[in-house]
């Protein structure tokens, strides 16, 4: 595909819409787009993507260098629709967003275009049903999650190595470092390594973050 035809798909598209290259960084901000985040495509056109969207899942900020969802665009994988809070004039909003993979020509990295449909009704009613279920039922919060469709998120394009996702589960159970060491046969050092990798992919400060944000995204 032609960087033009790209342009003109995603400028042709009702919904709002933006195209992000291979480096991250917005390249097409349709119509739409400026109504909805109230951004003129000069302002966006340029910036990564994160930057203008600001963008958070139920468990905090998603949006930053270590994106699960450009690290699968990257890797040409096929990326599932998901909700994610942004940024908006009217405040902080909740959308879909479905994302297509494009090769364009004379790039080596493919771009992607992102389509963004508003569901903050639909979400906020989500969120509440779940939060009574919970509350008034006393059915475990992940049962009712996955019931719910609430776990719609980006970490779950995230892609953890099987020995990263032994040592996110072993964490989920309450198990120490050394511990982990122990039962997987490998050094503290290598338990650490994995647990940066796991903290830098799932965009995490703390082992429980991780574990949260992982456990959200249906990883584990």
């Amino acid at each position: 595909m032609l960087f033009r035809e790209l342009k003109e798909l995603v400028e042709s598209t009702g919904d709002a819409a933006f195209a992000v290259d291979g480096a991250g960084l917005i390249a097409v901000w349709n119509a739409a787009a400026e109504r909805v985040f109230g951004l003129a495509a000069g302002e966006a056109v340029g910036k990564p993507c994160g930057e203008i969207l600001r963008g958070e899942d139920e468990c905090g900020p998603v949006c930053s260098q270590n994106c699960g969802v450009r690290q699968a665009i990257i890797d040409r994988r096929q990326v599932n629709n998901y909700d994610l809070q942004a940024q908006t004039p009217q405040g902080q909003k909740w959308f879909n967003v479905s994302v297509l993979v494009a090769e364009v020509t004379n790039s080596s990295l493919p771009y992607s275009i992102h389509i963004i449909r508003g569901v903050d009704v639909r979400k906020r009613l989500e969120l509440l049903i779940r939060d009574f279920i919970v509350d008034e039922a006393g059915l475990p919060a992940e049962e009712v999650k996955a019931l719910s469709g609430a776990n719609r998120s980006p970490a779950r394009e995230v892609n953890l190595t099987g020995r990263e996702l032994e040592v996110l589960r072993l964490l989920a159970k309450g198990a120490t470092t050394e511990s982990i060491a122990g039962q997987l046969s490998i050094s503290r050092t290598t338990v650490n390594n994995h647990i940066q990798h796991i903290l830098q992919k799932l965009n995490a400060h703390t082992r429980l973050e991780a574990i949260r944000r992982a456990e959200h995204a249906g990883l584990i």
